[in-house]
């Protein structure tokens, strides 16, 4: 990695994130990785976004299969580190399947994600993997949150309100005000390579 790679994974790594473990079975084995790199992108149809490396074995894996995503609460800082290659998978936990999931699931995870594959992009060195949410519950807990290159806990506010919704929908008028602005170059409403 050159100075100028780790300076901007540095500065990169300034915006905190949940954690969590990407999930998969194929030909009777189970993958999971560790990915930062987590975000929703629809809820109609109900969409969500992971970027895994090139290199990684989950990551070959994860195209054209079923997939999960475990978001890690606090207590599963090892299960992140081991997930992320550094431990070893002998010790990896049991994962369980239920009947309405399509991929192996942490127990203890405070939100659970079950996807099948909607269509993967190419980002340089990562692959980005949409998948259609087909089944989630939150059993809630304390996340896991990365920082900086350190694994920590969020700590809740003592005073303040709760964020309770976007005002940046149709009904506030937001996204009117964009309505004869042209779309940026390039950009596409297609759904890209669909897997």
């Amino acid at each position: 990695m050159s100075l100028a790679q780790r300076a901007l994974r540095n500065c990169l790594g300034q915006f905190a994130s949940g954690v969590t473990v990407v999930t998969t079975a194929r030909d009777d084995a189970v993958y999971g990785a560790t990915v930062s790199a987590f975000t929703s992108v629809s809820l109609d149809p109900p969409l969500v976004l992971v970027s895994l490396d090139r290199r990684s074995r989950t990551c070959e894996r994860l195209v054209g299969a079923p997939f999960g995503i475990n978001v890690l609460a606090a207590h599963q800082r090892d299960l992140a580190w081991l997930f992320a290659g550094r431990g070893d998978l002998a010790e990896a936990p049991d994962l369980s399947w239920g009947d309405d999931l399509a991929a192996p699931r942490i127990e203890g995870a405070v939100a659970h994600f079950s996807c099948v594959p909607w269509a993967s992009y190419d980002g340089g060195d990562h692959v980005l993997h949409v998948g259609e949410v087909v089944a989630f519950d939150a059993p809630g807990g304390e996340p896991l949150v990365f920082h900086s290159g350190v694994l920590g806990e969020f700590r809740r506010p003592s005073e303040g309100a709760a964020w309770t919704g976007s005002l940046d929908g149709p009904a506030h008028g937001w996204a009117a005000a964009f309505a004869g602005h042209p779309p940026l170059t390039g950009s596409s409403t297609g759904q890209g390579n669909r897997t």
